[in-house]
């Protein structure tokens, strides 16, 4: 009995079954925001707080500068794990009060659960104005690895853990690597560990990420989520935002 076909045909499956789990999926076609809905700060505000502007994620699109706004997310319907993020984001020339005098900030989560609320939980990668990178654990618990002074990340570092008994909990990136214009963000997560890299360059880490689970009463793996881009008082572009499955 000749087996050729049979190994063509499971060479041929397996081909096929790599490709599939090694596939792209662009979150953002550059014509509208399928795929994405908004938790806004203060739903008494009607103009949009995202909006498509050339191709473009544009935050507080139509909005004055130095007018009142709020705080908004916008969220991808489906949930992820395992993958690679990137996307590009650059600022623009707008701020808005209250954060009118400070540096411009926003961000991007990963592994979003829970309510819909400003802010939502998960693990953060700052964007801000000389702090993009910074690893912020909402409403969640994570590791990292940081230098002799406990305050920047350091990948040969002392492992510290935070989160517990706190909302909002910060470890910096061990450096700047930001630049004017387009500034591209990849973050590599696997399971419950993911790597935050700014113009590719590694720049923090998160380490056994956890979420409180209210019926086991105990923290437990945090392995998968929604994606989440923050609108937080500055005028951002985002673009190029994609996910490659591992």
């Amino acid at each position: 009995m000749r087996k050729y076909p049979l190994l063509i045909f499971l060479a041929g499956f397996s081909f096929w079954a790599q490709a599939q789990s090694n596939k792209t999926e662009v979150l953002f076609n550059g014509k509208n925001l399928d795929g994405w809905y908004i938790i806004n700060g203060d739903e008494s505000i009607e103009a949009p707080l995202f909006a498509v502007v050339n191709g473009t994620i544009g935050t507080y699109p139509s909005q004055e500068a130095l007018s009142e706004q709020p705080f908004a997310a916008l969220v991808t319907v489906k949930e992820y794990e395992n993958y690679t993020l990137s996307l590009e984001f650059k600022w623009g020339e707008k701020k808005f009060k209250p954060r009118d005098e400070s540096v411009r900030d926003a961000g991007v989560l990963i592994h979003m659960y829970g309510e819909d609320v400003i802010w939502p939980a998960g693990i953060e990668c700052q964007i801000q104005e000389g702090d993009t990178g910074d690893l912020w654990i909402i409403k969640s618990m994570a590791s990292s690895k940081v230098d002799g002074n406990g305050n920047n990340y350091d990948p040969k570092g002392t492992l510290i853990t935070k989160g517990e008994g706190s909302d909002y909990s910060r470890i910096s990136r061990h450096y700047s690597w930001e630049k004017q214009g387009w500034n591209a963000i990849r973050l590599e997560v696997k399971g419950d560990q993911a790597q935050f890299f700014v113009n590719e360059k590694l720049v923090n880490e998160a380490i056994d990420m956890k979420k409180w689970d209210t019926e086991k009463e105990a923290w437990v793996p945090l392995t998968r989520g929604k994606i989440m881009i923050q609108a937080e008082g500055a005028e951002l572009f985002y673009r190029n935002i994609r996910v490659k499955a591992f």
